[in-house]
């Protein structure tokens, strides 16, 4: 079998997904949709095209390529990429390349060696990794011998959550809300799975990293961090929970993919990077 799926980009020397030096392959698509969310090129589960709109010059090659613009044509962008080629100043691209998972596995095989040699491995992030699960399954198996690590939402079954586990070293776990109608407020979905799949984590040996997105008014709060700490102690597998800021920039490529950045939160409030109500549970804590 080769599971098939989309992946939007692939980063070498990658330092923050995991310990050592690592290569991290970010998987399209995504059933969340956070309001802070800054790779919107990866909430779609199939291939996208990208334009820089701030530096087109309106030249009009790509118009004259395109088959949903030619006269009467009720076509509409079908990601063909013939515009691509076409643009003077380099604008456009498909965001998301098709892989069998034995054809990626080969390719990211080539560094396993150096990898291995520098205490690193390979992250499989996203969008959300469980959103193509067998695509997911088998490409960690294929990795099998390299340290394999998933950063996740945990937004899935129980079934595909498992499936995942039994093939990773590492587990990378966001925890957004604790409370569920401010779950589903900001990110359009309710968080029962995902505090499921916590547990599931909690109980299992398997080694995990909590990340927590600190989003300034939304789920910095001292009731948020402290309903977080307060699940999370005396968890044993628990390597250490790491507060991740909120980026202003977070908003620059919405336009790139056609959408409206719309956060539905004061960008420019002060944010309150607690570790203290961590550390006072005896879990460690840091601020990327």
């Amino acid at each position: 079998m080769d599971s098939r799926g989309v992946v939007f980009d692939i980063k070498e020397f990658s330092v923050f997904d995991g310990p050592g030096i690592r290569t991290t392959v970010f998987f399209k698509g995504c059933p969340l949709r956070c309001r802070w969310c800054h790779n919107p090129e990866g909430l779609k589960f199939t291939p996208e095209l990208m334009v820089s709109h701030g530096s087109c010059t309106r030249c009009g090659r790509c118009v004259g390529v395109c088959p949903g613009t030619a006269p009467g044509s009720a076509e509409a962008c079908t990601h063909c990429g013939r515009c691509v080629g076409v643009c003077p100043l380099g604008l456009r691209r498909i965001c998301g390349l098709e892989y069998g998972a034995g054809e990626l596995a080969e390719k990211l095989l080539k560094d396993a060696g150096y990898l291995r040699s520098v205490g690193g491995g390979y992250t499989i992030s996203g969008g959300e990794p469980t959103g193509q699960p067998e695509f997911l399954v088998e490409l960690l198996r294929r990795l099998r011998g390299n340290h394999r690590a998933v950063e996740t939402s945990g937004f899935c079954s129980e079934e595909i959550f498992l499936s995942m586990l039994e093939e990773v070293e590492l587990v990378m776990m966001d925890l957004k809300l604790i409370n569920g109608h401010l779950h589903r407020r900001y990110t359009g979905q309710d968080n029962g799975m995902i505090l499921e799949n916590l547990n599931r984590l909690k109980r299992n040996a398997k080694p995990f990293v909590i990340r927590i997105p600190l989003i300034p008014g939304v789920n910095d709060t001292e009731e948020n961090l402290r309903a977080a700490a307060d699940m999370l102690r005396d968890t044993k597998a628990l390597i250490n929970v790491e507060l991740l800021p909120y980026h202003k920039t977070a908003g620059a490529k919405y336009t790139m993919v056609g959408m409206e950045y719309d956060p539905g939160f004061d960008i420019d409030r002060a944010l309150n990077p607690d570790t203290h109500i961590f550390l006072e549970r005896g879990i460690p804590c840091v601020v990327l």
